[in-house]
């Protein structure tokens, strides 16, 4: 009997079954859920360098699921300034390694550089020297004559300094982005048009203030006429600050009596568009732009203020835009050493410089040198010997990317030139900044401040994506 009842139960079993395939009454097989479709790109550098601006595999898809991490909201109802760029100063001696490359690896770092390919970080924006920096092999202006001449009518300018090195090179970079953007900067007048007749320290003399303005003048022209189209202008690099080998002293005072008497209507003059930026030095003096912006006759010649960060608090840009919110803000230089550590580096840069600054409106953020070879030069005598390029040229055939370059690309490989900033929260350890992208994309560079790894949320729309960071580790995030 136990047989007949198993062999019974076994048919009505089978029976059910054929049934149920048949697409009889009883309960339908659960098809599996669909796989989660990745709707975020993730690129990510660590402190450590195990992983260097490399995109994730990690699938991260939007969704409702609760949990307790901290949550970082990107809301793009909410803009702010927009971008004109993210890059470095291409030195005259950053110029000269680069050159010093085989033509074909020269072209390869180019398009790295500055290309719009897969394989590049698409710097969109440069600072030059006009004149020297004290990372040339020497001091020079455009207009030096023997000791003890002058050169009213600047008849003997020439750029013929910049001519072997960096003004080929920068036609090669135009050539592979045309949009790219320039601010220029004089480390020194010409010292005869100086108070001391020396490339350091000292101070314009007033005397000299109209020649000097045509100085300006002739260059921007000058430039033009190589196809080299310049953005913007400081009237001097870091002018509180007189030690530099170039450098110049110039006084709120002195650049406000300059712009607005010499500078300013001898642009208006020459038609030139170049825009006038003051300033150029540390956060911890934002009374020296407000001092100028305050001037009610050099005010309307000035776009806006530039900033570095070797002293004060980068809040500083707020301050001042705050004060004059139809003015704009520039970050303009930091350097990387020679003696940093590449994750405190990464840190430091991501938050204070890339996101510090942006956050705190400034439409550019740029890192210092662009290159230099394994000694660290060139520089001029009493130059920084500890300035760290983002690239090192090691030979003829062989450079190395340092960490300057991977703050910069984090930004510039994705928040291109006219892109807008929109509103992010800080939360926990994680230092954020978020734009638009003129094709709707999103971009959300994070880095995790602290130790230790930690889990996020990135909320968009009511929805978000779970994800984590190392300690000290940078992310950018791209979603549409």
């Amino acid at each position: 009997m136990k047989i007949i009842r198993n062999f019974i139960l076994l048919i009505a079993t089978a029976a059910t079954i054929l049934n149920c395939t048949k697409g009889g009454d009883g309960p339908a097989p659960v098809p599996p859920p669909p796989p989660i479709k990745n709707e975020v790109d993730f690129w990510l550098t660590k402190g450590d360098q195990s992983v260097t601006l490399q995109k994730q595999t990690t699938v991260l898809g939007f969704g409702t699921a609760a949990n307790i991490y901290p949550t970082i909201e990107v809301d793009d109802s909410q803009t702010f300034q927009s971008i004109d760029g993210f890059g470095f100063t291409l030195t005259g001696g950053s110029a000269q390694v680069i050159n010093s490359l085989a033509p074909v690896v020269k072209q390869q770092l180019l398009q790295e550089l500055f290309g719009i390919s897969i394989s590049s970080i698409s710097i969109s924006y440069l600072r030059l020297s006009l004149g020297a920096s004290d990372l040339n092999n020497a001091p020079f202006s455009y207009d030096d004559v023997p000791f003890g001449q002058t050169d009213l009518n600047l008849s003997q300018f020439s750029l013929a300094p910049d001519m072997t090195d960096l003004i080929p090179l920068l036609k090669e970079i135009l050539v592979i982005n045309p949009a790219i953007k320039i601010i220029a900067t004089p480390w020194s007048a010409p010292v005869w048009m100086k108070d001391n007749n020396s490339f350091i320290g000292g101070s314009l003399q007033s005397a000299y203030s109209t020649v000097y303005a045509n100085y300006f003048v002739t260059y921007i022209q000058k430039m033009k006429e190589q196809g080299i189209t310049i953005t913007a202008i400081t009237p001097q690099n870091e002018p509180l600050y007189g030690g530099n080998n170039p450098s110049m002293l110039m006084s709120a005072v002195q650049q406000a009596e300059f712009i607005k008497n010499n500078l300013g209507p001898a642009f208006q003059r020459a038609n030139i568009t170049t825009k006038i930026v003051i300033y150029d030095h540390n956060c911890d003096q934002p009374g020296y732009p407000i001092a100028i912006l305050n001037d009610a006759a050099a005010n309307p010649f000035i776009d806006g203020s530039a900033f570095h960060l070797y002293g004060g608090d980068i809040s500083a840009m707020s301050s001042v835009h705050l004060a004059f919110p139809d003015k704009n803000v520039y970050f303009t230089e930091q350097y990387t050493s020679s003696t940093g550590d590449f994750g405190g580096d990464l840190k430091w840069h991501l938050k204070n410089i890339i996101i510090g600054s942006t956050r705190n409106w400034g439409k550019v953020a740029l890192e210092w040198n662009l290159a230099n070879n394994g000694a660290f030069e060139p520089h001029t005598p009493g130059g920084c010997n500890t300035c760290k390029g983002a690239v090192t040229v090691i030979s003829s055939d062989n450079f190395i990317r340092n960490v300057g370059y991977y703050i910069v690309a984090h930004a510039s490989k994705f928040v291109p030139s006219g892109s807008v900033r929109i509103a992010s929260n800080v939360t926990s350890n994680f230092n954020n900044v978020a734009f638009k992208t003129l094709d709707g994309k999103k971009v959300l560079i994070v880095e995790n401040d602290g130790a230790t790894s930690e889990l996020f949320n990135i909320k968009f729309n009511g929805r978000w994506v779970t994800t984590s960071l190392n300690g000290g580790a940078v992310g950018t995030f791209i979603w549409l």
